[in-house]
């Protein structure tokens, strides 16, 4: 029993779990929350830099949403970027039967690591 009052006492502490914001980056829509880390398509930058993203397209903090039109007036996210990397390996293959028609290609892409610092 004492286990379960433990448990549900560190559930009630994480009233900032539920705030997220939609923001718009890199050419894509993606859904962020504080403290988090997430890639996306080649940034600009080095590692430790910080960015201030100002295309907010919606902000939720679990009771009340903020949502833009397109994008929400003096709304900002401040991302640091922790890495530079290429991404896993996509390759490819066409074939065409009957006609000794094969053609095998590959590509890696260049990624950005983000952290989420303060919506």
């Amino acid at each position: 029993m004492a286990d379960t009052k433990k448990a549900k006492k560190t559930t009630e502490t994480k009233v900032n779990e539920n705030k997220f914001a939609v923001i718009k980056i890199a050419g894509s829509q993606l859904k962020v929350s504080e403290g988090k880390e997430y890639e996306v398509k080649k940034l600009e930058g080095k590692k430790g830099d910080k960015l201030e993203i100002t295309d907010v397209l919606l902000i939720s903090d679990g009771e009340n949403t903020t949502l833009g039109t397109p994008v929400i007036e003096g709304a900002k996210v401040v991302l640091e970027i922790t890495s530079q990397k290429k991404g896993e390996k996509v390759e490819g293959f066409k074939f065409s039967a009957k006609a000794r028609y094969r053609k095998h290609f590959g590509a890696r892409e260049l990624v950005t690591k983000v952290l989420v610092k303060k919506i």
